[in-house]
């Protein structure tokens, strides 16, 4: 994976609340390889009538340059399957914007180098009221946890370790390997103090 600090992108508003892991990939599309493009099937049932045809009126088909979305609150929410954040990043959403995330969700987002961006559910209706159904170009700087847009500059919040793994393009392993020296110069000073807490080595008989 690989890391970013600053994205510059067009930016549209979903405003829908809960939009769960089914909304964002229906499960009967979930049996098909990644290598299929998962993008096809965001927000699938949402995005196309019951014959297969775009509906119109839905935000990323009249904006399908979109790769900044603004959601409303538990944006994610439900099962845990990563294949919704494979969908929208296939897609070429970079980051989703909301007051809420469903902790799971998260956590597959920043693992696979996609920005869950928490705002206040004011800011976030105050972005969604400016936008008024069209779309404007964002820029969003990680570091500094700012979406730049207009005149305006709003902050965001994310962790410090979230942080870190997006810019460096870290997983969890990742983020551990990167404290090795300390879990190891941890386990030196224990196996003097603590000895019987590690296993004796086997000799050979």
């Amino acid at each position: 994976m690989t890391g970013w600090t600053e994205h510059r992108g067009l930016a549209a508003a979903l405003d829908i609340a809960n939009v769960d892991t089914d909304q964002l990939i229906p499960a009967r599309f979930m049996s098909t390889p990644r290598s299929g493009d998962y993008g096809q099937f965001l927000l699938h049932d949402l995005r196309f009538d019951r014959n297969g045809d775009p509906r119109p009126d839905f935000p990323i088909n009249r904006h399908p340059e979109v790769n900044i979305l603004i959601g409303r609150r538990n944006f994610g929410s439900g099962s845990s399957r990563e294949a919704a954040v494979y969908a929208l990043i296939d897609f070429g959403i970079r980051a989703v914007i909301a007051p809420s995330f469903g902790d799971i969700f998260a956590a597959n987002s920043i693992n696979n180098g996609l920005l869950p961006a928490l705002m206040s559910e004011r800011k976030v209706t105050d972005i969604i009221t400016w936008l008024d159904g069209d779309s404007a170009v964002f820029y969003l700087n990680i570091e500094k946890r700012k979406i730049m847009f207009d005149d305006q500059t709003i902050s965001f919040t994310l962790s410090d370790a979230s942080a870190q793994k997006l810019i460096n393009g870290w997983d969890d392993i990742d983020l551990t390997e990167h404290h090795r020296p300390a879990i190891m110069a941890y386990r030196a000073q224990r196996a003097k103090t603590q000895p019987w807490v590690f296993p004796a080595q086997e000799t050979a008989g």
